[in-house]
């Protein structure tokens, strides 16, 4: 569902309410859609000057919010530093936020383990967000030499999860 609401009185007539004008604002819609599939994000309200874009997904949980201070950007975590891949090797990072398993249940085995081959597209992991397990499947092929995020773990998107090496 996506809601749109200028408050923009009929009468008054801007540059803000031209062809040109809403042309962007459907480009700038596109673009948050996007970063809410990038990021696992089911809702965002967005307010600027008089106008508000509302855009929730359909597995969106709704939430109240009471108006607080504005928000602060806190730091990311330590475990969210950029992690390169080592000469020949890759990085499987998360592709968004959530809580990152290793294995499909507690007592199951880890889906990978350091010393295990990796083929393209096989579950490296899952993705709690929002109540809905997300299977991580790699994009690449390798030999698992770390695992970088710990299982119940809360990660970041583009948080690295597992490091391969060819």
């Amino acid at each position: 569902m996506v809601s749109v609401t200028p408050s923009i009185p009929a009468e008054q007539t801007t540059a803000s309410t031209t062809p040109t004008a809403f042309a962007d604002l459907t480009e700038t819609v596109r673009q948050l859609v996007q970063l809410m599939r990038d990021g696992g994000i089911g809702q965002l309200d967005v307010r600027q000057g008089d106008l508000r874009i509302s855009l929730k997904s359909a597995n969106a949980i709704e939430i109240e919010r009471v108006p607080t201070e504005p928000a602060v950007i806190a730091a990311p975590p330590p475990n969210a530093v950029d992690v390169e891949p080592e000469a020949g090797g890759h990085v499987v990072k998360s592709p968004m936020i959530g809580t990152y398993y290793a294995a499909s249940g507690p007592n199951e085995r880890a889906f990978v383990e350091v010393g295990d081959r990796v083929e393209v597209g096989q579950t490296v992991a899952i993705i709690e967000a929002m109540k809905i397990m997300n299977e991580i499947v790699s994009e690449y092929a390798g030999t698992v030499t770390e695992l970088i995020a710990k299982n119940g773990e809360a990660v970041e998107y583009g948080q690295p999860l597992i490091r391969l090496h060819e």
